[in-house]
């Protein structure tokens, strides 16, 4: 279990405001099996933070991720708006989107190749052509459907990378299992 806490700086205490597990060695690639943010501290990002830091954290253990199924409802739109964002945000940074495969995505994001390709259907941003999936956008089209996650600043209660720390070990040499030293991300 990974627990989040909000500092009180008057009284130097902390309150946890929610929490996420994780299962180690998951055959199925869960990075994330359950999520709970405290009713009174909804609303506040918290949601999207820990996704991302589940996706942080598949990374670093250079692996591709996807949440627990069966997802509830607001678990889908949470998980469908946090891929949307990092999908275009991705196609936007690579100057030839069209020579992005699947598979390039999974490995760059940590999101699995089926989240990748239902997003990118829900975007209408993939074809099916001659047998294969085609990624199928016009660089307005990216740029019109980033600019108002941008606007919303909604990046902005991310995990940040550079402030994770969290190592990663092999208990054997064919499964690695992670050991969670110390996790704590700061956003702004």
């Amino acid at each position: 279990f990974y627990v989040m806490v909000e500092r009180d700086e008057e009284k130097n205490e902390f309150h946890p405001v929610g929490y996420f597990s994780k299962e180690k060695n998951c055959p199925e690639l869960f990075n994330l099996a359950c999520i709970l943010i405290f009713p009174p501290h909804q609303r506040k990002g918290y949601g999207k933070f820990i996704i991302s830091l589940s996706y942080e954290i598949s990374k670093i253990e250079k692996t591709v991720g996807s949440p627990e199924k069966p997802i509830s409802d607001l678990g889908k739109l949470s998980y469908r708006s946090y891929w949307s964002y990092i999908l275009l945000d991705l196609i936007n940074k690579n100057k030839d989107a069209s020579e992005l495969t699947l598979k390039q995505m999974a490995q760059q994001t940590s999101i699995k190749v089926e989240d990748i390709l239902s997003t990118l259907q829900h975007l209408k941003m993939i074809k099916h052509l001659k047998g294969q999936f085609v990624i199928h956008v016009s660089r307005k089209m990216v740029e019109q459907e980033l600019d108002a996650f941008i606007k919303r600043n909604y990046a902005g209660t991310f995990c940040k990378p550079e402030s994770l720390r969290y190592e990663l070990h092999t208990s054997d040499a064919t499964e690695p299992s992670a050991k969670r030293t110390k996790t704590e991300s700061k956003s702004t």
